[in-house]
């Protein structure tokens, strides 16, 4: 898989991330064929070994499912906590959300750093499209 075929995200992500989603993508096409479901299995593999940090993804300390809806899996496992690692510690939330200049973050419970986080790399990753 090209890099320019990537979504903008994993193009400004390491190789082992690009490899990661690549590989998973091209796995689910031959299975699923081209589309949605191909390609939310290959974000759900690269969920388990990476999260997004800003604009771009970063390896995660620990592998595994990264919110509720990744341990669930299925078809419609719902909501999911947009590429945050939901199931990693405060302390390691908080970081994340000093590094991403979250304001307020201190007084911040674990699920209000998840959703501040999101928000943050949903701004960063704009700002990254419109650059």
């Amino acid at each position: 898989m090209k890099k320019s075929d990537l979504p903008s995200t994993l193009q400004r992500s390491g190789k082992k991330a690009q490899d990661t989603f690549g590989k998973t993508l091209e796995s689910a096409e031959e299975e699923y064929g081209v589309g949605e479901r191909a390609s939310r299995t290959a974000f759900s593999s690269l969920k388990h070994t990476h999260e997004k940090v800003g604009d771009h993804w970063e390896p995660k300390e620990e592998s595994g499912p990264s919110d509720a809806a990744a341990e669930r899996g299925g078809r419609n496992p719902g909501e999911t906590a947009g590429g945050v690692d939901a199931n990693a510690s405060r302390k390691h939330l908080y970081e994340i959300a000093r590094a991403l200049d979250v304001a307020g973050r201190s007084r911040m419970t674990k699920t209000e750093l998840v959703e501040a986080i999101q928000r943050a790399n949903d701004r960063e990753t704009r700002r990254a499209r419109d650059a």
